[in-house]
């Protein structure tokens, strides 16, 4: 006995004195013996992968890489790994049918038959880019039925958390915006022209600013949910969710998105209507009011040009709209009246595609275009099917979180997901393969609770 307890007392150094040897000899071999244990320790806990990938994709930029469109991103590896722990425990997973989770499956199906006409209209290159498009629209996907219907008793990550982490991804964005940081690599060249000179819209670790204000509006409504029911349903108190609110304000300002500010309108609005008869709502529309109006002066104060600009701008595009409607829109009118030209002239196109995201590369159009209209960009792309499938989805995403509007999750999503679709008439927002994942974690949060319920 003596003998064994000493071999397991010197095991730990001996191993840990031979793996520094082995990495002081070849260093190469640090990256395998210090991915291991790490690997190992993740797939442990069912949720530690999907826990870290929701923070990397929060919080990281894509490495500096020349791979895509903005280089590889560190949360694949956890997605990765995430792929893995599913195949450990597919024994665990208990998928209950439903229209959610069948609308899910229609729509990448939809996606997937897209692709020989990729590979027929725009080559083989474009039609492995499309592919690989897919497989990062299915991240999300993964994450719900993992989230949903995965392992039981898993350690998901507290709403608090993921607060603090999308908190923290919008105070580096406006540190990157006031100073202008290096850009991460691959970023959309978003600009904003000022007397004192031309400035990067606030983009974060995000490949574009439109993303950045879309994750802002998501923790906005998340924020006035927890003012609504009370700051216990997600373990902080009013002054630090005014606070986060104040923050997620500010970068959503300088993103310069005004659809992500359509999108926030929309939700608090829906949310607004679903309490109309509770009599908290007046002090948590003080409470948002209180936030949204510190960020607006905060922004003021920091960067008093751009805010002038930022409300004239906003200002403008309600009091113009009719009148300027092409400059308003930036110029999306003259793009989707490029594309409805083309399947007027093309209508088989119209039933099965040109294949998923490839319009903004393609040659077999005049010209390469960017829809900025999920809906136009599906139905140019994938089909009436792909477009079908998505209004189907949108559908079951409604219907199901307002099945579960009495959890916290039901509710936020259910509004969230109003101005969502809203926003998806002038932005291509399944491409945001990086914050979909959050969004679909907590839509299967609420389906999850209401399961158990």
């Amino acid at each position: 006995m003596l003998l064994a307890l000493t071999r397991r007392s010197f095991a730990a150094p001996l191993s840990l004195g031979a793996c520094a040897a082995a990495v002081s000899l070849a260093p190469p071999l640090a990256v395998p013996l210090l991915a291991a244990p790490l690997g190992w320790w993740i797939l442990r806990e069912p949720a530690r992968w999907l826990n870290l990938f929701l923070a990397a994709a929060l919080l990281l930029p894509p490495l500096p890489f020349a791979w895509g469109d903005s280089g590889p991103h560190p949360g694949l590896l956890f997605a990765a790994l995430g792929v893995l722990a599913g195949a450990i425990r597919i024994g665990q997973f208990r998928v209950r049918p439903g229209l959610l989770p069948a609308a899910f499956i229609l729509f990448v199906s939809t996606l997937w038959l897209s692709i020989p006409s990729a590979a027929l209209y725009s080559g083989p290159g474009l039609a492995l880019a499309s592919a690989a498009r897919v497989l990062l629209f299915s991240i999300s996907v993964y994450v719900f039925f993992w989230t949903a219907y995965g392992p039981p008793d898993q350690a998901f990550l507290p709403l608090r958390r993921l607060l603090a982490l999308a908190v923290g991804s919008a105070l580096l964005a406006s540190i990157d915006f006031f100073y202008q940081l290096p850009a991460p690599a691959g970023y959309g060249a978003q600009f904003v022209w000022l007397d004192s000179g031309v400035f990067r819209r606030a983009q974060g670790v995000f490949y574009e600013a439109s993303t950045l204000g879309n994750v802002c509006a998501f923790f906005l409504v998340m924020i006035a949910v927890a003012f609504l029911q009370g700051p216990k349903t997600v373990g902080l108190s009013r002054f630090v969710l005014g606070l986060g609110a104040t923050v997620l304000a500010a970068a959503l300002i300088f993103s310069y998105s005004r659809a992500s500010l359509g999108n926030l309108a929309i939700a608090l609005l829906v949310l607004g209507w679903m309490n109309r008869r509770r009599l908290r709502l007046a002090r948590a529309a003080w409470g948002m009011m209180i936030a949204l109006a510190s960020s607006a002066a905060a922004a003021y104060l920091l960067f008093p040009a751009f805010s002038q600009i930022y409300w004239q701008r906003l200002l403008g595009s309600f009091v113009y709209f009719f009148e300027y409607t092409e400059g308003i829109l930036s110029g999306r009118l003259q793009t989707w009246s490029a594309l409805l030209d083309f399947l007027a002239r093309n209508p088989a196109h119209a039933l099965l595609g040109i294949g998923y995201k490839t319009l903004p590369y393609t040659d077999y159009l005049p010209r390469p275009l960017i829809a900025d209209n999920m809906y136009l960009s599906l139905l140019v792309e994938t089909g009436v099917i792909g477009l079908a499938a998505l209004l189907l989805l949108n559908w079951a995403i409604l219907r199901t979180a307002w099945r579960a509007r009495a959890s916290f999750c039901g509710t936020w999503i259910f509004c969230f997901w109003c101005g969502q679709i809203f926003q998806m008439f002038s932005g291509d927002l399944l491409t945001y393969w990086r914050v979909l994942p959050v969004y679909f974690w907590v839509l299967a949060r609420a389906v999850r609770e209401a399961d158990a319920s």
